[in-house]
């Protein structure tokens, strides 16, 4: 049931299983072990439902029935914008365990049905080819990979293997709350589309994916210092702004389409009142937005190198991350 083509990255790599309890990851995590693929877990308990914690201690039990580490976070967030917050605070959990522990792949259980729900989302938010082909299998993002081996996989397959292997799982009552976006196309569309039309629609997808990998051609790398993330600026304004967005919302952040519509034609813009961003010709650069009192010699230094007037407060206020983007970009120019 993994996908064939995830699995030599999988044994190359040291893996960190993103594990909640729920059918996909209680699936994937067997489905890993009758591959002999090595590999940890980690959890987040936000502390929203009674049920959380069972599924945080049928986590351990599962590491150490099986001989692997359990890394556990708790979260108390607010209500207010709970999906972006939870999914900040998820990565940012990720992120610590790959820098303290040296993990160099993150496996996630995203399936088929997230996959189609992410498509019609994206659909009725008006998105381009690329936006609409949606989750990669593979993704190298910021000195990591992101795997996701069951995206040919439906919901109710991955159901099916749990049955008839008796394996244990859990069901987030959450999953049917509609006021969340995701729950709600899932419950009155997907779900509904998928029981008739599988096949088809995974063939749509793929098709889809391959024409997003031919025409994009090389997806720029992208560096992270601290809180600052910098990509050679792509040829094609559309891949820059795709960039811009994946960026944004790995960091918890959802672009509005005012901003998005802004990226379009601005080069130096603030997004959200949070992130200043600056295409140049050569370079991207995304900063946290802030203000500061800043030195003549400094805002003269920045003029010099290109660097705009919404960078500068944070990199005057954080000359550590300054000096490397600087040496970053001096290297960049002088591979070109």
């Amino acid at each position: 049931m993994i996908d064939p083509k995830t699995v030599p990255f999988l044994q190359e790599g040291k893996n960190l299983l993103a594990f909640s309890g729920g059918v996909d990851s209680s699936a994937l995590f067997f489905l890993l072990l009758e591959k002999k693929i090595d590999f940890d877990i980690a959890i987040v308990n936000y502390h929203t439902r009674e049920q959380s914690d069972k599924e945080v201690s049928y986590a351990k039990k599962l590491a150490d029935s099986y001989g692997k580490k359990c890394f556990i976070h708790h979260a108390d967030l607010s209500q207010n914008n709970f999906e972006a917050e939870a999914r900040r605070v998820r990565y940012q959990f990720f992120d610590t365990l790959f820098k303290s522990y040296g993990y160099t792949n993150l496996i996630t259980a995203h399936q088929l049905d997230d996959r189609f729900e992410w498509f019609l989302m994206q659909v009725c938010k008006g998105a381009g080819s690329h936006g609409l082909s949606g989750m990669q299998s593979i993704e190298h993002f910021d000195g990591h990979t992101r795997i996701r081996p069951l995206l040919q996989q439906s919901k109710a397959a991955l159901l099916q293997y749990l049955n008839n292997h008796d394996i244990r799982y859990y069901i987030d009552e959450s999953n049917s709350d509609e006021r969340y976006r995701r729950n709600y196309f899932r419950q009155r569309f997907s779900g509904i589309m998928l029981e008739k039309y599988e096949q088809g629609i995974r063939n749509t997808l793929n098709y889809l994916q391959e024409e997003k990998e031919r025409l994009s051609g090389k997806i720029p790398e992208i560096t992270t210092i601290e809180k600052l993330f910098c990509f050679q600026t792509p040829d094609s304004r559309h891949m820059c702004m795709t960039m811009i967005d994946k960026i944004l919302k790995a960091d918890g952040f959802l672009m509005r389409m005012g901003d998005k519509n802004r990226l379009k034609t601005q080069n130096d813009t603030v997004v959200g009142r949070v992130y200043a961003v600056s295409i140049t010709p050569l370079f991207t650069i995304i900063a946290p937005f802030e203000s500061a009192v800043m030195t003549k010699e400094f805002k003269e230094k920045c003029r010099k190198t290109g660097i705009s007037a919404n960078l500068r407060p944070y990199l005057f206020s954080h000359r550590n991350v300054f000096d490397k983007l600087l040496k970053i970009m001096e290297l960049k120019i002088s591979a070109r």
